[in-house]
């Protein structure tokens, strides 16, 4: 972080952290929801179930990640805005929250896998 200084920390924090990291986080969770709803719906178990709870199913396992993700934004931001009080502890929570929004990242990627091979299995 020192090594990029005010200057570099701002540019990235103007174009990584506050356009793509932005939208990045929303567009995949609509897709990762989209695709729980898609893959669910071919398993005639979801199927049977109101959309509406189908969709509270889908948010539910998405939503943590989503949150996940924008926290960790949020802190990697705060490191780059004001690097020079960065300390280990800022930069452990902010790794602590990378490794959390992967986890979280991949339960809905194995409900997807798990409905797709279900879906698959009946087609079979």
């Amino acid at each position: 972080l020192t090594a990029l200084g005010r200057r570099g920390g701002e540019i990235i924090l103007v174009w990584h952290y506050l356009t793509f990291d932005l939208l990045f986080p929303a567009l995949l969770s609509v897709t990762l929801v989209s695709l729980i709803l898609a893959t669910g719906r071919r398993l005639k178990a979801f199927r049977v179930l109101p959309a509406q709870l189908q969709s509270i199913f889908a948010l539910v396992l998405v939503l943590p990640y989503t949150l996940a993700h924008y926290v960790q934004n949020f802190a990697v931001a705060r490191l780059l805005s004001d690097f020079l009080s960065a300390n280990p502890d800022s930069l452990s929570f902010a790794s602590a929250l990378t490794v959390t929004k992967f986890a979280l990242f991949a339960i809905p990627v194995i409900v997807i896998a798990a409905f797709w091979l279900a879906g698959q299995k009946r087609q079979a």
